[in-house]
């Protein structure tokens, strides 16, 4: 059952990415989605290293303790969203709303999945935990975000 749950998840998060990844953001969505697979990719070691959780269910769990899926696809996919759809032009309410739905609605995901399946199992990790540094992660995506395509304008305004 829990390996049918990880392909649910990456049709899900496959189809999330066709609805709202449109193509005039493409590259946006790209930048975003690899740039995650770096902290994703540090972070999830580090977790499972330090033997705070553990991921007894997942691809390539022989050669990759961490969770494959998480790290590689599902968070990337996230980030990607997050940035292209970021609220800009709206009040810091709007923002902060828009910033803390991402990283709850994935902490009641993976709490859910924790108490529920063999997908994530908690050994030294709460789910605050989970909150806070997927709000941090994907925060600092979005600084990068803006950060590099600010730095793409000024590149294409010195061409001219």
């Amino acid at each position: 059952m829990d390996t049918l749950i990880l392909y649910f998840v990456w049709i899900v998060t496959a189809i999330l990415l066709v609805i709202f990844i449109r193509r005039k953001n493409l590259l946006k969505a790209q930048l975003s989605f690899m740039f995650m697979q770096v902290p994703t990719w540090l972070f999830g070691t580090l977790v499972v290293k330090g033997r705070l959780i553990e991921y007894p269910v997942g691809f390539l769990s022989v050669v990759y303790k961490a969770s494959f899926t998480f790290e590689y696809f599902v968070f990337p996919a996230v980030s990607a969203i997050f940035n292209v759809h970021f609220p800009r032009d709206k009040s810091w309410l709007i923002k902060t709303l828009y910033t803390l739905s991402f990283p709850s609605i994935m902490t009641v995901v993976e709490v859910l999945l924790e108490k529920n399946t063999d997908l994530i199992k908690y050994l030294n990790w709460s789910w605050y935990l989970s909150f806070i540094t997927i709000t941090i992660t994907l925060l600092l995506s979005y600084w990068y975000y803006l950060w590099f395509f600010k730095k793409m304008k000024k590149i294409n305004a010195e061409d001219l």
